[in-house]
């Protein structure tokens, strides 16, 4: 694949983002929980019933996916993982396995690396995972906070990921989300997203609050709902954070893709009355979001695989819609990448942020034929020109604001 095969935009470039639009065929990932999958209104709907009735199948065991395991991780895997206790035995019991997969993001060294993993309960009273990586040698650079996507967790994928950006210099922290991962909550939902950005800020501002941490540059680091997750936390504290880095971040649903108003009120409705309800099975978001490795993904035990709750299918839909109409109020230094073949999250989406953020310091890289999860499901050339991408605009930040603090 040619490398060189990436578009470039940047507040000093003359060229509009608009000037090569193209329609995309499946829209943003909340619109996929509502619409069923992002479809065009009103098509494919002999598809949609054929996957009703297939859907009333009984889903295969999460162990039958794996061979040679133990019948006492069997049962462990095969759990109702509903609440965080199941999920915490999952991945204690699993974590080993995880990191060993054939993957480039776990084959980097932790050698001159300090992590730390903790519980901590917080003002709601609900027990959050975080995580930190951290170089061992010297001081880091700055402190990245990572926000992860819908239904993920901090301690599969993103273990390398922080791996990677601790080992160029930088502080790293990660936390999963009430609901998510291995934090307290019902798995997969979310009963008020301005909740949980509330959760993010508490968290997160605790961290910095820490001495070794204090006088650094801080800088959001979301990934597609973790975008939107960033946004919000940028609109709740406009001045606290030196930058975001955003991939294939969820903050717009295209207008050609936005579900019938009647289906809204519908799903409201809905929701009001069943909100940890589950809708109808869609499509497999892990296929969508990897061009390749999509069968690792499996391995990501304690990620919530089942059907979307409807109330965080809702509250999903309304953030976008209160994101898509405050992109003129993003102001800080803004690195937007997105994979130009993305069926998850609409790339016209990102070039609509970069092109009304009225930051004066603002980036939009979009990478030919790539998908959702540039630095998961990629050729390894590719995940790694995309960390170098990232670092890169990370050092000149971080040292510009070392230089005037």
């Amino acid at each position: 694949m040619a490398l060189n095969l990436v578009k470039s935009y940047s507040t000093n470039n003359d060229q509009s983002p608009f000037d090569d639009v193209k329609q995309r065929r499946i829209g943003i990932n909340c619109c996929n929980l509502v619409v069923g999958g992002g479809e065009r209104k009103q098509k494919q709907k002999k598809k949609s019933r054929e996957t009703s009735v297939s859907a009333m199948a009984a889903s295969p065991p999460l162990s039958s996916k794996f061979n040679g395991i133990s019948d006492d991780l069997k049962i462990i895997l095969d759990a109702n993982m509903d609440e965080a206790p199941a999920r915490r035995r999952a991945r204690e019991a699993f974590k080993d396995i995880q990191l060993s997969i054939d993957h480039c993001l776990f084959k980097i060294p932790t050698q001159g690396l300090k992590m730390d993993e903790r519980y901590e309960k917080n003002s709601r009273g609900l027990e959050i995972f975080s995580k930190t990586w951290l170089p061992e040698s010297s001081p880091p650079k700055a402190l990245i906070c990572f926000c992860h996507g819908y239904a993920d967790t901090c301690t599969f994928f993103f273990e390398g990921i922080a791996r990677k950006l601790a080992s160029a210099g930088y502080g790293v922290c990660a936390m999963d989300y009430p609901g998510f991962g291995l934090s307290d909550g019902l798995h997969g939902y979310i009963e008020s997203f301005d909740g949980l950005v509330d959760d993010v800020i508490e968290n997160y501002s605790k961290i910095k609050e820490k001495p070794e941490f204090r006088a650094l540059p801080s800088f959001l680091f979301g990934q597609s709902m973790g975008g939107a997750v960033a946004l919000q936390v940028h609109f709740k504290q406009p001045n606290a954070w030196n930058g975001a880095v955003l991939l294939a971040p969820m903050c717009k649903i295209a207008d050609d893709m936005y579900p019938p108003f009647i289906l809204t009120q519908i799903l409201i409705t809905l929701a009001m009355v069943f909100p940890k309800s589950k809708l109808v099975p869609q499509k497999d978001l892990a296929k969508l979001s990897f061009r390749e490795n999509v069968e690792l993904t499996v391995y990501n035990v304690i990620s919530y695989k089942d059907k979307p709750r409807l109330k965080t299918a809702v509250e999903m839909l309304h953030t976008t819609d209160k994101i898509a109409s405050r992109l003129e109020e993003v102001s800080f230094p803004l690195l937007i990448l997105h994979g130009e073949a993305d069926k998850v999250t609409d790339p016209s989406i990102s070039k609509a942020l970069y092109e009304k953020a009225s930051s004066t310091d603002k980036k939009l890289l979009l990478y030919k034929d790539s998908y959702h999860s540039l630095l998961e499901g990629e050729p390894d050339e590719v995940i790694f020109r995309v960390f170098d991408d990232i670092t890169s605009w990370l050092d000149k930040r971080s040292m510009n604001e070392s230089n005037q603090t």
